[in-house]
Parts: structure tokens; C-alpha cells; sequence
């Protein structure tokens, strides 16, 4: 699943979300309620931590899935679907004569034997969760038999919660079945991961599985469906629905099986005559190329790197309605959450989407190809589809804009306190525990680091071999290092000892001291961390004499290290992990005149980043010299802090700025730019906005509005209201702020609605307050109520697991409205919310 991506961000942060992000619909949420969360996770560890002895130990094989064929109808009045299923299984290595299969909140009306062509009905038990079958015989090993059910799947009566990644397990998703909602389309989706296929199909839901696959779908003739494989038949039935059946010969593991189903437009690509495919809704269907059309040069991208040609027989991708996380790589299928969408205006300012879907097509060599054997080795999949985020946009955009999603990376991890936590786990609460900040984010950053120790060559041979050695098989992290080990032939135990099987990273502190007499340099390095753990770190150290650099390989292996060099002339800089590629957070204790040599000379976008921020919390001048920086990332950061510091009052400062503001070309820098005017509060640049607020670009468009806000606030209310049907990104929260700001009571179903658009987010946690304030200004009752249902409605969008920590929020912005009202609001909110 996608990145976990919790928005703990840098500065100018761009920020994908897949399956775990914390996935972007809920992270805001998250990080709002973060000390509470922090403090409730405490409470619930004290009373409970006897899973912290329970070792989770990979999945026994008694059996051993070989084909799973699947029909399925769908009943969308009451949300059930009804299926005939046709397994086949294997013994393991053991004969046996019983089977123990997953099936969660079934009704099960037949379970036989297939013999010939005949169903013997079989002795079974059934516990709501798993069926225990007594089979007609015993049977050994490579004896292939077929079971045979007749099963309703009830999901929403499945009493059954999900994790921070993904916030339900019920399986199978009816999105609005009835058409009752004017405003959604009626879908159907599965979402199988960790083990929830099993809650619409029968199987060992278990990842060390797989299984090839047939599936048919008995539809409304109006929808389009998708699974994995390939379309092989469609039939049109009498009753006005059609079947469509798929194909998968390859095998896959149960969680990444998937069904969907709507009315959609599919819009076609290729590669190497292998369809590419994106399942949209009409009005998206002009945009799919601009958020999904770089996919075959993905898959291109993907295959030369991995040596391994994409192995599936199609690339589908489908954005669903209310999906429970960011997105999932159901084996060829990949379902979106609907924040992939996105319009021309918003695809001006760059796809938002792009790690995502790099990151999930990654996931079809490592998550899918080659499966985790255990949910406690998911750095397998999660870690490496991480990583690819960091390999494409390497190879597309180039290092600077790869290694600032780098650093982004690390930093979420670093500020998520998750130090206790093993990349490899064997213990944990809940196996949904694992898609967290440490399997995304660090893992990535570990991987980087591997490559950056053993070099590009032998890394990517390294994963070259581990796909070759694992294909359409499970694995462990042991198999990944033998891989390296056999590439390289270097002993990597220390490596994966440290890093996959150890937690926590370093902190260091770093030291200079110079004795030109000498002409001695020492740096004394000291790892900080509040463990007795110390880290092995091998680290280059660049070395600038006069300009010329000289680069040294070491060690860290102490909780105090010091390493001497030697200088004829006491550098201008020296240069510790010259590649920026360790995991750590570090204090680094150089003088200006270092980072002014170490912005001029060390060319990392770390190491200019490092000596902007120090430019910028000394208050120093040199901050402008990231204006001229070739990177756009770096000139954003750079215009950013520059409002806030001593540069601001430059005018060849301003007149950069002011340039940049006024370029005919669009996006980030340029709304960047703008926004630094805005900060001036200067009247004398109304004409920029004035220009601006109409532009392409959502970004460019809400700093100008902004810009007229505070000059001319009854002139951007009027835009307000013009933007409010057409306004996301950057606009829609101006014009959102605008409305509940300087709006009357006459705007109430504009503000209401612009409250009410879009799903779980952190931007419609941060309206949450203003929309308060906006309320607060409203005398009509109906209305007030209705304000109040908007919120409460709200609430209840919040999965029931995170409510205890924003609950608080509510109760808050709730009471103050109730103070401000009288007798009839404060009864209605009475009943309605302190009930």
C-alpha cells in the first residue's frame, strides 16, 4: 500500500499518500491530536502488553493454495453478495484429511467435495471466522483436491476494525448501493490487505500463499468491472446485468485479489503491447493521461532496474469512492483513493499523485512478485515500494528533487517517535501495527543507505538477483541479504543485524577543532541517542582546501569517535557523510564561514538545504544566495524563509521576488513568491494580484487572493464567491478561509458546502474552527442546525478508532458555538452531540 506517508513534513514538503500515509485522508487528523495520541498509545501500553512476549511466527503451510475460481453476484439493497466458489488445494508436505480456511461473517450454505461431476457434500464446522471441513479421504502431498461453496458475504456486519494504514477490514465495499447520494456514484470495491479477502472469499488468507485465479462478476449491464489478469469473456444476461469473467494465471497471494466495479471511462495506454489502463469517472476521463500517463514509462523505468521485465500480463488503475486508505496494489489492479483526482488547474502545480502511483506499480515486483512471507517482514514490500518513490524521481527529475523527498522521508520518521519499533518485527499488538513510519519511511532510507555502502552496481544486481531467486514465491529479509551477500560477497549480517533487526538511529553531535601548528584536524563525532545501543556507521568525509576537495572513507563505531586528517592549509570545509546518506539526526557544529564554503562548494540539495537553514535561523544575508539556486525546491525554501528574515527589506531581494511574481510562468515558485508579498502588506503590489488571481494555476491563484484579502477584503470575497464552484488546492482553502471569514449569513449554503466537499482531510480539520466563527454570525436556526449536522457529520467521518483523540476538537468548537446561542441551539446540540 501506499507510502505512509504521515505529514510530518520539511519545509515545501510535497506528500504522497498510499496505503499507509498515514494515509493523507486521515493524517491531519493524526498529527492535530498528536500529544493525545502519544499519551493514549502510553495508557493502552500500560494496561496491556503481553503481546510483547508473543512472538509472531510465520504462518504454518498445512496446505498449500493452487487455483481459486470465483462467481459472484452482488444484492445492493442489502449490501450482500453471493458467491459460488471453486477451490483447490494441495497438501503441504504432510498428508491430511481436514482444512482450515479463512471465512469471516459468512453465511454458509454448501461446502462439498468435487468429484468429477459431482459435489459431495462434507462434514464442516463454522465459527464465523474459520471453516474447519473434514475432506472425503486423506490425502498426500502434490494430491490436488477441489472444495466447493455456496456462501453470502455480509461485510457490513462484520464486527471488525482496521489500523492507521488502513482504516476498516471488511473486505468488500458497497459505495452507495442504492443511489440514495445524488452527489457519489455507486461502486464496488475489495480491499484485501492484511487478511480481509477472506471476509468475501473463502482461503488461507495468508501472505506466504498464492494462488492463480478466475473470477466472474455478474454486474448492471452499465458498469465496467476490473480483477486481476485478464478480461477473457463477457456475457449479457437476460435480467439486464452482464458477467464478466478474469483471468490471472500467474500466482498472487489471496490479499491481492480484487474486484471493482461502477461507471467508469477507461482510458488505454501500452507497453511493449501489454495493456495500460485508467479507470476514471466520466468528468475525470480529459485528465487521466496528465495523473496516470507517465505509467508506461514507469513500468519502462521499473523493469531496466529491477531486470526483470513487468512480469503481469496487463496495468490497470482504478480510483474508488471512499477507499479505507491511500492506495493498494492489488495484483494488476491498482485501486486509488479519489484524492488522485485531479483537473488541469490542479495538474499545473504538479501531480500530487505521482509518488503514489510510482510507488505502487514499484510494489508489482516487491509486495507482489515476491510476497513478505510474514506481515513481520513487510519491509520486503512497504520498504522497497518506498524506495521506489526515491528511484523514479531520481531518474525522471533528477537527485536534488529525489534526495529533498529524501530528507522529507527521514524527518516524518525521525518526528514520529518511533524508535522502539524493529524494521523487522516479530512482536507486535496487531499485524496492522507494521504499516507504520518505520516500514515506509525508514525503511527506505536504510535501503538508500545499502546502496549508497556497496555502490549502484552491486545494489541494483543485488535486487536484480533476489526477484530472480523469488519470483511468484514468498520471502524473508535473510533472503534479501543473501542476495547482497552474493552479489558483493561482503559479510552484510552487521548491516542487517543493525538495521533490520535493531531499532532506533543515531543522533550525533559533531565537533572541530584545528591546530594549524600541527596542521591537525580533528572532528569528534558523539552519538547522542539515549540508549546504550551504539551504531556502526561507515561515513565519507570531503575535505575542501582552497577549494579542491579531498574525499576519505571511515568508521563510526563509538559512542565518541574522533577522526584526525592532516591539511597544509586549515580547510574551509570539512564535509561529514559528504553523500547525505545516513539515517540520523545530527547537530553539526560548524561556523558560518563552513556553511557559507559548504553552500559554494559541497553540491548535495543537502547540503545546501543545511546551510540556508543555518543562514536562516542566524539571520544572515547569505540566505539569498538560494534564489540562484538551479533547483526549484531550493528557490521555494529560499523565498519562504526569506519573509521572515533580515533579506526581506533587500530590494534586490524584492525585485528577484517581484520578478518571479510577475513571470508569465505558473505554479509553486511563482505563488511562492507572491505569498512573500502578501507578507509585505504593500498596497503598491495590487496590480500583481489583481493580475494573478485568475490564474491557471490554484496555487497562483489563492496567493493572489490572498494578496487581496488583506488589502481589499470586499474584493476577494466577490472572487470568493465567483471561485467557490471551481476552487481546490491552494484556492479552495482561500476561498474557503475568505467565505467563512468575511461572508454574511446570505452565503450560508456556499460555506456550508465548501465545509462539507471532500472526504477525511487535514485541510477540513483546519476548517473546522473558522467554519465555528463562520457560524457564530448566523441568526437563522435552520441553518444553524444544519451548520451542526455539517459538523457532526463530520465527526462521524473519523474512523471509530482514532474518535477518543478528536473527539476533544469537536467537544471544543461545539461549546463555543453553544455559548454564543441561546436556549433552542444549546438544546439541540443537547441532543444531538452531548447526548
Amino acid at each position: 500500500m501506499h507510502s505512509i506517508n504521515k505529514k510530518i513534513t520539511a519545509p515545501n514538503s510535497t506528500f504522497a499518500a498510499s496505503k499507509f500515509a498515514f494515509m493523507k485522508r486521515i493524517i491531519g487528523m493524526m498529527l492535530l491530536s498528536l500529544p493525545l495520541i502519544a499519551a493514549a498509545q502510553t495508557e493502552i501500553n500500560i494496561k496491556d502488553t503481553t503481546w510483547k512476549s508473543l512472538y509472531r511466527e510465520t504462518p504454518e503451510k498445512r496446505h498449500a493454495l493452487v487455483h481459486t475460481k470465483l462467481d459472484v453476484k452482488f444484492d445492493f439493497k442489502n449490501s450482500y453478495m453471493y458467491g459460488k466458489e471453486w477451490l483447490t488445494l494441495k497438501p503441504y508436505f504432510y498428508s491430511t484429511d481436514s482444512v482450515v480456511l479463512d471465512a469471516k461473517g459468512m453465511i454458509i450454505s454448501m461446502v462439498a467435495m468435487i468429484s468429477g461431476n459431482k459435489k459431495i457434500p462434507l462434514a464442516y464446522r463454522y465459527d464465523s471466522a474459520q471453516l474447519f471441513i473434514r475432506t472425503d479421504r486423506v490425502y498426500k502431498k502434490e494430491e490436488k483436491f477441489t472444495l466447493y461453496f455456496e456462501y453470502t458475504s455480509r461485510p457490513n456486519e462484520l464486527n471488525v476494525k482496521g489500523s492507521q494504514a488502513i482504516t476498516d477490514a471488511k473486505g468488500l465495499y458497497f459505495i452507495n448501493p442504492t443511489g440514495e447520494d445524488k452527489t457519489k456514484p455507486t461502486q464496488i470495491w475489495t480491499q484485501g490487505e492484511t487478511e480481509a479477502g477472506s471476509a468475501w472469499m473463502i482461503t488461507i488468507d495468508k501472505p506466504n500463499q498464492k494462488t492463480t485465479q478466475e473470477l466472474s462478476m455478474t454486474v448492471p449491464e452499465r458498469f465496467v468491472t476490473l480483477s486481476n489478469g485478464i478480461l477473457s469473456s463477457q456475457k449479457k444476461n437476460t435480467d439486464g446485468t452482464r458477467t464478466d469473467t478474469w483471468k490471472m494465471d500467474l500466482p498472487h497471494a489471496p490479499y491481492l485479489f480484487f474486484m471493482g466495479a461502477g461507471e467508469y471511462s477507461i482510458i488505454k495506454d501500452t507497453y511493449k503491447g501489454k495493456e495500460v489502463s485508467y479507470y476514471v469517472e466520466k468528468e475525470y476521463a480529459p485528465y487521466a493521461r496528465g495523473i496516470f500517463g507517465l505509467t508506461p514509462e514507469m513500468i519502462s523505468f521499473y523493469s531496466k532496474i529491477t531486470g526483470v521485465d513487468y512480469p503481469w500480463p496487463k496495468y490497470a488503475q482504478i480510483v474508488g469512492r471512499d477507499f479505507v486508505s491511500g492506495a493498494m496494489e492489488n495484483t494488476t489492479a491498482t485501486l486509488h483513493q479519489e484524492s488522485a483526482y485531479q483537473n488541469a488547474r490542479e495538474l499545473k502545480d504538479g501531480n500530487r499523485w505521482e509518488e503514489t502511483i510510482a510507488h505502487e506499480l514499484f510494489h508489482h515486483w516487491f509486495g507482489d512478485l515476491v510476497t513478505t512471507e510474514s506481515w513481520s517482514n513487510i519491509t520486503l514490500n512497504e520498504s522497497f515500494a518506498n524506495y521506489g518513490e526515491y528511484l523514479w524521481l531520481e531518474y525522471k527529475y533528477g537527485k536534488d528533487k529525489a534526495d529533498q523527498h529524501n530528507y522529507e522521508n527521514m524527518m516524518q520518521y525521525a518526528m514520529s517517535g518511533s524508535d522502539q519499533k524493529n524494521l523487522v518485527r516479530h512482536y507486535y499488538e496487531s499485524r496492522e501495527d507494521v504499516f507504520d513510519l518505520v516500514s515506509y519511511q525508514k525503511g527506505g532510507r536504510i535501503l538508500h543507505m545499502l546502496r549508497n555502502h556497496i555502490g549502484d552496481s552491486a545494489f541494483f544486481k543485488g535486487i536484480q538477483l533476489y526477484l530472480a531467486q523469488n519470483k511468484y514465491k514468498s520471502a524473508e529479509a535473510p533472503q534479501l541479504r543473501l542476495a547482497f551477500e552474493e552479489v558483493t560477497g561482503k559479510d552484510l549480517n552487521w548491516f542487517f543485524n543493525q538495521w533490520y533487526y535493531g531499532n532506533g538511529h543515531p543522533k550525533l553531535k559533531i565537533n572541530y577543532e584545528y591546530d594549524d601548528a600541527a596542521g591537525l584536524a580533528k572532528v569528534i563525532v558523539s552519538q547522542t541517542q539515549k540508549t546504550d545501543k551504539v551504531f556502526r556507521l561507515p561515513v565519507a568525509v570531503d575535505i575542501y582546501e582552497n577549494g579542491k576537495r579531498t574525499r576519505h572513507e571511515r568508521w563510526l563505531e563509538n559512542k565518541n569517535d574522533t577522526l584526525v586528517f592532516s591539511y597544509k592549509s586549515k580547510p574551509e570545509l570539512i564535509n561529514v557523510d559528504a553523500d547525505k546518506v545516513l539515517l540520523t539526526e545530527k547537530t553539526d557544529n560548524k561556523s558560518a564561514e563552513n556553511f557559507i564554503a559548504q553552500w559554494k562548494n559541497a553540491r548535495n540539495y543537502l547540503d545546501r538545504y543545511e546551510a540556508l537553514q543555518y543562514f536562516s535561523k542566524k539571520n544572515l544575508p547569505e540566505l539569498a544566495l538560494g534564489l540562484q539556486d538551479p533547483y526549484e525546491g531550493i528557490r521555494i525554501f529560499t523565498i519562504q524563509k526569506a519573509g521572515s528574515s533580515m533579506i526581506k527589506h533587500d530590494s534586490s531581494v524584492i525585485r528577484r521576488i517581484s520578478e518571479i511574481a510577475l513571470s508569465k510562468k505558473t505554479g509553486k515558485l511563482k505563488a511562492a513568491a507572491i505569498q512573500f508579498l502578501v507578507k509585505k502588506g504593500d498596497k503598491s503590489y495590487l496590480g500583481i494580484y489583481e493580475k494573478n488571481v485568475n490564474d491557471s494555476s490554484y496555487s497562483v491563484s489563492g496567493a493572489a487572493m490572498k494578496g487581496l484579502m488583506e488589502i481589499y477584503p470586499d474584493s476577494a470575497l466577490s472572487y470568493a464567491r465567483k471561485f467557490s464552484k471551481d476552487a481546490r488546492g491552494a484556492l479552495g482553502q482561500q476561498v474557503k478561509e475568505t467565505m467563512m471569514k468575511q461572508g454574511d449569513e446570505s452565503d450560508f449554503e456556499i460555506v456550508s458546502g465548501l465545509f462539507n466537499e471532500g472526504g477525511l482531510s487535514e485541510e477540513k480539520f483546519s476548517m473546522l474552527k473558522p467554519y465555528v466563527s463562520y457560524l457564530k454570525k448566523v441568526k437563522d436556526k435552520s441553518k444553524l442546525k444544519k451548520g451542526i449536522d455539517d459538523i457532526i457529520q463530520f465527526r462521524n467521518q473519523v474512523p471509530s478508532q482514532y474518535r477518543e483523540y478528536t473527539d476533544v476538537m469537536f467537544e471544543q468548537q461545539l461549546t463555543e458555538l453553544g455559548k454564543s446561542n441561546d436556549e433552542e441551539i444549546r438544546g439541540y446540540l443537547e441532543e444531538h452531540w452531548w447526548k
